[in-house]
């Protein structure tokens, strides 16, 4: 057809370029099911999946099980959404994380939210490279977070399509201060920590291969989810993860 041309992302045919058409929505797989216990997954999760699906461009699916990333069906998705972190249970083994890693590499999205940055526990140091930051464990002379409680996120780059249309803003949450990495990223939004006095990343986005990720640390229960501008923060990470137009 002269107006339509079509072509393979990640094994799964994407219609474009039809004069008039809006594009098709993109799969995302939210996977969740297990975490810290401070963290109540269960209530986060479904959350969180409604937060992402209230943006027509995403059609979204949860998963309580972070084995499925096992599965070759991974490459039906555009983006995977990461929102466990295997806290005393074992983690997505080899298979797992090769999938995840290719699907990346080849052109698919990646999120990374709250704590799904201490996934794998430092088993796998090419998740560091992956994500760009990573949380680093936690001890006396290594605190993981300021105490809960309210803080601004402010915006470092506006233009930006991720953050595009978003303006500094207060929560109420757990402020990070435990990402390592060395790896390229480009700063989003950030906050001052009340312990130290440092500003940490809030959220961030680099490329892999030739696929886009985003993390944010923000997140840690429901109210912190719905809060303020963090929904919005997440839809269109996502949409751009995805690459979804504007």
């Amino acid at each position: 057809m002269k107006d339509c041309w079509c072509w393979l992302v990640l094994g799964v045919a994407v219609l474009t370029a039809v004069p008039g058409r809006a594009a098709e929505p993109a799969r995302v797989l939210l996977v969740t099911g297990v975490d810290y216990p401070g963290h109540q997954w269960r209530e986060t999760g479904p959350v969180l999946q409604r937060i992402l699906a209230a943006d027509p461009r995403l059609d979204v699916r949860r998963v309580e099980d972070p084995h499925f990333l096992d599965s070759a069906a991974l490459i039906h998705y555009a983006v995977v959404v990461l929102h466990f972190q295997n806290w005393e249970v074992s983690a997505p083994g080899v298979a797992a994380r090769e999938n995840l890693r290719r699907h990346v590499e080849r052109g698919g999205g990646l999120l990374s939210v709250h704590f799904a940055c201490g996934a794998w526990h430092g088993e796998w140091p090419e998740f560091q490279n992956l994500l760009g930051r990573v949380w680093h464990g936690a001890g006396p002379d290594r605190p993981q977070h300021d105490p809960r409680g309210p803080f601004t996120v402010r915006i470092v780059d506006s233009t930006h399509p991720i953050t595009r249309g978003l303006h500094d803003f207060a929560t109420d949450d757990e402020l990070y201060t435990c990402l390592t990495g060395t790896a390229p990223i480009h700063l989003l939004a950030e906050a001052q920590s009340r312990v130290d006095g440092k500003k940490h990343p809030m959220a961030f986005a680099r490329e892999y291969g030739q696929g886009r990720v985003f993390v944010t640390t923000l997140g840690h229960d429901v109210r912190a989810l719905t809060n303020s501008s963090v929904p919005q923060l997440l839809r269109q990470a996502c949409a751009w993860a995805a690459r979804q137009p504007e």
